[in-house]
């Protein structure tokens, strides 16, 4: 097979969730573990950090990496799903697998894996490693695909745990109560180890510190080491940056120690920075890691150069000013609402897409009513049809037109906008891949 037959066999010879939702997912990890043994267990050759959490873990995942790239080392990065290209899931030193990998790959140990019957997501795991093996990186970073617990990422014997935060979303699959939830993701904490909680969440800290304790593990929470003060955002170079002043208050202490500017700008980022630098703090005092405060700086203020990360806060064009985010859930929907109020801009246009297998009913709720929204469907089986996700938006106060597909809608958004205007694409990962 050639790159686009491999990858066509990939998506749709695999059940894959990003496509399909619910019907893809395997809960257990019998088959990530097969696949792994096949391959020598490649997972044992990197060392590796593992995050889990409802928002938050692809920002944290990448400024990680760039972080330890910034530090001189070489870095797997491993992070679903992806948004143009399926190779951005897999990359070292920010360049992604190249295709001959996946090919040869895919070729080698088709047949074999056709008898254990994986997932695409318990393929792609498999590849990740084997490759991160293959490139003796000095460190992986994975981010979990879904929830952790039974998560094919769930294999790793990481230096390190993150879980950024808890909210509600896959609930069909994760459970329908934060306490439940929280129990999943709180299946990646490992024996005598330690795992970063990127914030303190009064409903769910106790499931963290139960874990812990059976683990024998030590429980952190990023927000009780570190604040950012002076938050601000701004253009510098063309490029929406946002700055702080970082102050270290373990301990006791509450110190400024260094100010950075992270070209992730969106104010919400403040929580995943904090939750970075705690586990950068662990990685430096227990396993003794080289990473000075001059590589932090550089890698909060390079992410997206080093890493190739999209779709958080992106601005895509100014006057009028067009931003995208990923955000999709009702915490992310939260934050992106609250960063559309620290905007100026004399109107919105709102081009949304969703998926069909979730509740949205809360979501549209919380929409702005004085925004003209712009209703599309994303080029996936699991996006809802745009003139059902019109009927749910009706009812819920939102007023706008339907478009056959996510660039017309795009399009019509911005003719219709001024230059004083914002034109935000969100409301699923989907529906952002295909503007940026």
């Amino acid at each position: 097979m050639n790159y686009q037959q491999t990858l066509d066999y990939l998506f749709s010879q695999l059940p894959m969730f990003q496509r399909i939702g619910a019907a893809a997912y395997k809960a257990d990890l019998n088959n990530t573990i097969a696949i792994c043994k096949l391959l020598g267990n490649p997972e044992n050759k990197f060392k590796s950090i593992h995050i889990a959490g409802t928002n938050g873990k692809g920002s944290t995942s990448h400024m990680l990496a760039s972080i330890f790239q910034a530090s001189g080392l070489k870095v797997g990065l491993y992070t679903s799903p992806h948004l143009k290209d399926f190779r951005e899931r897999i990359r070292v030193n920010g360049k992604m697998i190249p295709k001959k990998s996946v090919v040869d790959f895919v070729e080698l140990h088709k047949k074999k894996f056709e008898k254990i019957q994986p997932s695409f997501f318990e393929m792609t795991v498999g590849l990740a490693f084997d490759y991160f093996a293959k490139e003796k990186v000095d460190i992986a970073v994975i981010e979990v695909g879904l929830g952790g617990r039974l998560d094919s990422t769930n294999v790793i014997d990481p230096l390190l745990s993150v879980i950024t935060n808890i909210s509600y979303d896959h609930v069909n699959l994760l459970g329908d109560t934060l306490e439940k939830i929280a129990e999943e993701k709180a299946g990646i904490i490992k024996s005598n180890s330690i795992t970063v909680i990127g914030e303190t969440q009064a409903e769910v800290a106790h499931v963290f510190f139960e874990h812990g304790k059976k683990k024998d593990s030590g429980i952190f929470f990023a927000d009780m080491f570190f604040d950012l003060k002076k938050l601000k955002q701004s253009f510098k170079q063309g490029e929406l940056m946002l700055s702080a002043d970082v102050y270290f208050k373990g301990m006791g202490q509450n110190e400024k120690i260094f100010s950075i500017d992270s070209d992730l700008a969106g104010m919400y980022q403040q929580k995943n920075i904090r939750t970075v630098l705690c586990a950068i703090l662990f990685l430096k005092t227990i396993h003794g890691m080289r990473i000075t405060d001059k590589s932090i700086i550089k890698g909060f203020s390079t992410v997206k150069n080093r890493t190739g990360l999209l779709g958080r806060w992106q601005v895509l064009s100014q006057k009028p000013l067009v931003i995208a985010d990923t955000g999709h859930n009702e915490a992310g929907i939260k934050e992106v609402l609250s960063q559309i109020k620290l905007t100026p801009y004399k109107k919105l246009h709102f081009v949304l897409g969703m998926v069909n297998d979730k509740d949205i009913s809360k979501i549209l709720k919380m929409l702005p009513k004085t925004a003209t929204y712009y209703f599309c469907k994303a080029n996936i089986p699991r996006a809802l049809p745009a003139p059902e996700l019109a009927i749910q938006a009706k009812k819920a106060g939102l007023k706008g037109n339907v478009y056959a597909c996510v660039q017309d809608a795009f399009i019509a958004a911005k003719q219709k906008a001024t230059k004083n205007d914002l034109v935000f694409v969100g409301g699923s990962t989907f529906t952002v891949a295909e503007v940026v």
